[in-house]
């Protein structure tokens, strides 16, 4: 009885997979802001790419290593306001494209970016998981 109980706990403690690719990415991008670094990695496929920067992680395993916690930690930070969407379907494969505006300060230093992120994500059972994300990011110049 009490190994069932651990397992309900545990189970209960993981994020439903989400419904569409586009709440894929709001639960992503909502688990990172608000830092809950497990159910973020949840939503990744164990064999994730994600491109930034010029760098590559090839892995959920790597990211969790290494940029997880600055990513959490600088959305934590700052505020990002959505400025376009879009989202293509074909079979079990998916593509988000979003365009953002990021405020605030982050290290002591003001932030005023625009970023671009691309998504592809694939169909597991009811739900999505990411399989590649590329984000890239350039400085708002002021007027």
């Amino acid at each position: 009885m009490r190994a069932l109980a651990c397992l309900l706990l545990a189970v209960a403690g993981l994020p439903a997979l989400a419904a569409t690719p586009t709440e894929t990415m709001d639960a992503f991008q909502r688990a990172l802001a608000e830092g809950k670094r497990e159910q973020a990695l949840a939503l990744l496929s164990p064999k994730v790419q994600i491109f930034e920067s010029g760098y590559v992680e090839r892995s959920r395993d790597e990211y969790a290593a290494h940029h997880l916690d600055g990513d959490i930690d600088f959305l934590r930070k700052t505020q990002a306001r959505l400025l376009r969407h879009a989202e293509q379907r074909e079979g079990s494969t998916a593509i988000v494209m979003r365009e953002t505006e990021t405020t605030g300060s982050y290290q002591d230093a003001p932030v005023h970016a625009i970023g671009l992120e691309t998504a592809v994500l694939e169909k597991h059972g009811d739900g999505w998981l990411i399989v590649h994300l590329h984000w890239s990011s350039r400085k708002v110049k002021a007027k």
